[in-house]
């Protein structure tokens, strides 16, 4: 595990100042005498390369928690709802306070993520003396099309074109733009959502063994529910306030670092989250480099990579198990 964590660490830090470097115009090191490459390298690429590994951590580690805990290869955490309940918010800000939108979307969308990480710990935590993890998913799903409803709803009922336009848009997923605000804003709320995650690690490794042994050995499912509702809810909630919806990390990242793992659920959370950074800011890169009129967003980039790799993994595991067998 060390040996992996580490190679992923250097993956990472040699995709962080080829980030810096590429984009529609690209910077020699060796002649950095491009006007304004201080400002292009300080100002727009660092923050964009900062929160692309924060964001990317956290849906990596959030996925690899969440197939851990429903023990399920095929959970994602947009699953929870909480992504969906954390875009209502931001779609809202959008609609109502677009004047005020660089303040209130990512509060908006923070509110979001926190009321649904509320209403799915209320609901959720009826189950805690037995059928918990089938009623938490069916929480989260349930909150998932709530939220999804509404905002179809929202966008509907814009003013005019030019909002509903700007909503689509920002729902589509980007770094575009993004500065130092908005990584002051991500980076602890990220770094506290992992923490929470990895506090999480013994609770998942037990469940593996069955809910009634995990009890037998002391596990507290009211305790393991609120670690990873808090957790999903930090790292999912803030990536959404800053980005918008970027899909599919959090299923594809945890099936590619976990057969170099010993498969248990708190020793792929770390691999999981640093294969994130170097995937989220790889596809941001590729986003900026490839030869269109105007920048692929990163969400559809990753959907365009996540939704091939789902159909693949769908049919392997129909041919394989049942779909609610193992971790894969």
């Amino acid at each position: 595990m060390t040996r992996l964590n580490l190679v992923l660490l250097t993956a990472l830090v040699l995709a962080v100042p080829l980030s810096l470097l590429a984009g529609r115009v690209w910077i020699d090191p060796l002649q950095p005498a491009l006007p304004q490459a201080t400002l292009i390298v300080l100002g727009l690429r660092l923050p964009r390369a900062v929160l692309a590994v924060a964001l990317g951590a956290g849906l990596g580690g959030a996925g690899a928690a969440m197939q851990g805990y429903l023990r399920n290869p095929l959970a994602d955490p947009g699953l929870f709802g909480i992504a969906p309940a954390a875009a209502l918010g931001a779609v809202l800000a959008l609609r109502f306070a677009p004047a005020a939108a660089g303040w209130s979307l990512p509060l908006c969308a923070l509110l979001g993520a926190g009321g649904a990480m509320a209403l799915l710990g209320l609901l959720a935590g009826r189950g805690s003396t037995g059928g918990g993890l089938a009623l938490f998913t069916l929480a989260g799903m349930m909150i998932a099309s709530l939220a999804g409803a509404l905002m179809s709803l929202v966008i509907s009922l814009a003013p005019n074109a030019f909002v509903q336009s700007e909503i689509v848009t920002w729902l589509m997923g980007a770094l575009t733009d993004r500065g130092w605000s908005e990584v002051r804003l991500a980076v602890p709320l990220t770094l506290a959502g992992l923490v929470l995650l990895r506090l999480a690690g013994p609770g998942l490794d037990a469940l593996v063994l069955g809910t009634a042994t995990a009890r037998s050995l002391g596990l507290d499912p009211r305790r393991l529910q609120l670690l990873l509702i808090a957790g999903v809810g930090l790292t999912v909630g803030t990536g959404v306030a800053v980005a918008g919806i970027i899909g599919f990390v959090g299923l594809v990242v945890p099936h590619l670092v976990r057969p170099f793992t010993d498969r248990r659920p708190s020793r792929l959370i770390v691999p999981a989250a640093l294969a994130g950074a170097v995937l989220l800011l790889l596809a941001d890169m590729l986003c900026r480099v490839l030869p269109l009129v105007t920048e692929l967003r990163l969400g559809i980039a990753l959907s365009l990579i996540g939704a091939p790799f789902f159909l693949w993994l769908l049919l392997r595991l129909g041919r394989a198990a049942p779909l609610d067998g193992g971790l894969g």
